[in-house]
């Protein structure tokens, strides 16, 4: 044991004498990781994450913090009100993180440039509408998504308040849902992290995981702004034929939004869809004008 101790110093000693600072387990990990990150930064500038209705200005901080470690810089906030930034006493050395995060007053404005929208949720007793991945198998389909170099189009990762997780109509924006399998437990109805926690997990599955190869070229997915419109456009066609009046029970708005996001629009795709809708309510409108 004493000669171990012995060879380790001599060891030290020489790394010192020739200029060679011995890494530490830590920095070691963290550069083995970097060796083996697939992703560039440019891919990691396209992921967005999206905070909605996130109150704690220390979990907003705990989330700009693990953005910094696994280096991801994009950070958008959906809030009602002004967020502090300034009191994330948890974002150690992410200051750069906070200082370039947007506000927004709804999720489409957040989302408005993605071409791929992903919820979190925990499940529970939830009735899900949208397909449901775990994080495994989400984070392969992401890292593919960013493997499409040539479209160059933003994914957003959404992540609800710290109580209620995202409403309904908050995950109506979302293309599919990811959730973070978690041991079960008697005594816990609905087990969930804290958010810092889930972001933090969520992001090193996206570095684990790496960019998938790329597949072969596909045409560029709508942004979700697009698919906004196109929502928009589709409930207005469906008022002025009396649809919503028929049956009320299939149009209320996530509903719509979400039998637009099922369609997969292309980039070329919805400007065509949203002429033929603008086309259908220039017709009917002069009808109801009593035009020819």
């Amino acid at each position: 044991m004493l000669r171990a101790v012995t060879n380790q110093r001599n060891s030290s000693h020489s790394n010192k004498r020739s200029g060679r600072r011995m890494s530490s387990p830590v920095a070691f990990f963290l550069s083995r990781l970097k060796s083996k990150l697939m992703v560039n930064g440019l891919e990691l500038d396209r992921v967005v994450v999206v905070l909605v209705r996130a109150r704690n200005p220390n979990n907003i901080g705990a989330v700009a913090r693990a953005m910094h470690d696994f280096g991801f810089r994009t950070l958008r906030v959906v809030n009602d009100f002004s967020v502090p930034f300034e009191t994330a006493r948890s974002a150690v050395d992410a200051s750069a993180v906070l200082a370039e995060a947007a506000t927004f007053a709804s999720v489409a404005e957040a989302v408005a440039d993605c071409t791929l929208v992903v919820g979190t949720t925990a499940v529970g007793e939830r009735a899900l509408q949208h397909p449901l991945h775990a994080l495994p198998e989400a984070a392969a389909t992401i890292a593919n998504e960013l493997a499409q170099a040539e479209h160059g189009g933003r994914v957003a990762l959404l992540f609800g308040s710290e109580k209620t997780g995202l409403s309904n109509d908050e995950l109506s924006h979302c293309n599919w849902l990811l959730t973070i399998p978690m041991q079960q437990h008697d005594h816990l109805r609905h087990p969930s992290m804290n958010l810092g926690q889930a972001v933090a997990v969520c992001l090193y599955e996206l570095v684990r995981k790496g960019s998938a190869p790329a597949e072969a070229a596909v045409s560029r997915a709508a942004q979700a702004g697009e698919l906004e419109r196109m929502t928009l456009l589709l409930t207005e066609v469906l008022e002025h034929t009396d649809y919503t009046k028929r049956h009320p029970a299939n149009c209320d708005e996530p509903q719509i939004r979400r039998l637009v996001l099922r369609m997969g629009a292309t980039a070329s795709d919805a400007p065509v869809w949203m002429g033929v809708l603008r086309q259908v309510l220039w017709k009917l409108r002069q009808g109801e004008n009593g035009d020819d």
